[in-house]
């Protein structure tokens, strides 16, 4: 008997804990009855439970839950052509919820994923139409947040076609693709190799000018300075011509003489010890007797 009673207990424990399910907050739960949607009896519309505790039949009914909160819808940047036919890399995020459970389970059959597919769709073509009707400098130039409401407004029927409202519409980044990119790049690699080239040969054109001046300016000067020491050369040799003639026309024999022994040291300084010379030249003058230095 008392087993029995444990039996009954235990089985009335378990059929109160099936027909027990508890939504929590940021949920909404739905019902199945036999793989079948529970709707209300009186106006044959989907149940749609809220946040709190709830009962069903146990083993019979069974729940799905659906998250309630904002979700974040952030794919790989899609491609976008402009009114010029330019290709742009778009990089968007979309928030988004759930405000019409059942509509959103019918279009979607409850995924995530299917939702997400649907609602990208819808998004880009919202952002491809007003892509198109711009070209990129007005893109670039500050039209983005006219382009983001405006996808917010085209996304606004996804309300009654799928049950969800669009939040938001963000662009986060828009660039060009990566072949356009390179070939850019390349191009500005290109122009400023070429501008660095015609800055260096203007570079080179003013040096050698810099030089061709110095080099002028400093044979002027060499020439200057050969012509000032030419002329002071000159006139050294004036001068000591005159002290010559002076000291001549004073004593000439003394002249002579004084000269003459200025030969001599010059003669006799080198190393060579040999002479080749006439006895009677008068190189030896005033070495001869003391007769002819008395005329």
């Amino acid at each position: 008997m008392k087993n029995f009673s444990i039996a009954i207990l235990t089985l009335l424990f378990v059929l109160a804990f099936s027909s027990v399910f508890i939504i929590y907050e940021g949920q909404r739960g739905i019902v199945f009855q036999f793989s079948k949607i529970k709707r209300d009896s009186t106006t044959d519309e989907m149940m749609v439970f809220e946040p709190g505790l709830h009962f069903k039949i146990p083993f019979i009914a069974s729940v799905r839950k659906l998250d309630a909160r904002i979700q974040t819808l952030d794919e790989a940047p899609d491609r976008f052509v402009t009114s010029e036919k330019k290709d742009l890399m778009v990089d968007s995020f979309v928030k988004w919820r759930i405000v019409d459970f059942s509509t959103y389970y019918l279009r979607t059959s409850g995924s995530v994923d299917n939702a997400r597919a649907l609602l990208k769709q819808k998004v880009n073509n919202g952002l491809r139409t007003e892509f198109g009707n711009r070209t990129i400098k007005e893109i670039v130039s500050g039209d983005r947040d006219s382009i983001m409401a405006k996808a917010l407004e085209s996304a606004a029927s996804s309300r009654e076609e799928l049950g969800i409202e669009v939040v938001d519409v963000r662009i986060k980044a828009i660039n060009l693709p990566t072949e356009v990119s390179v070939s850019i790049y390349e191009r500005m690699r290109a122009e400023r190799t070429a501008v660095a080239k015609e800055h260096r040969s203007q570079g080179q054109e003013q040096a050698e000018i810099i030089r061709a001046t110095i080099d002028a300016k400093m044979t002027i000067m060499l020439a200057e300075a050969q012509k000032s020491a030419s002329t002071m050369r000159g006139e050294g040799d004036a001068l000591a011509a005159k002290i010559y003639s002076d000291v001549y026309s004073k004593d000439p024999e003394f002249y002579r003489f004084y000269r003459s022994l200025e030969a001599y040291e010059k003669s006799f300084n080198s190393k060579s010890d040999i002479m080749v010379i006439k006895p009677d030249s008068d190189f030896f003058h005033y070495l001869k007797d003391g007769s002819n230095t008395n005329k």
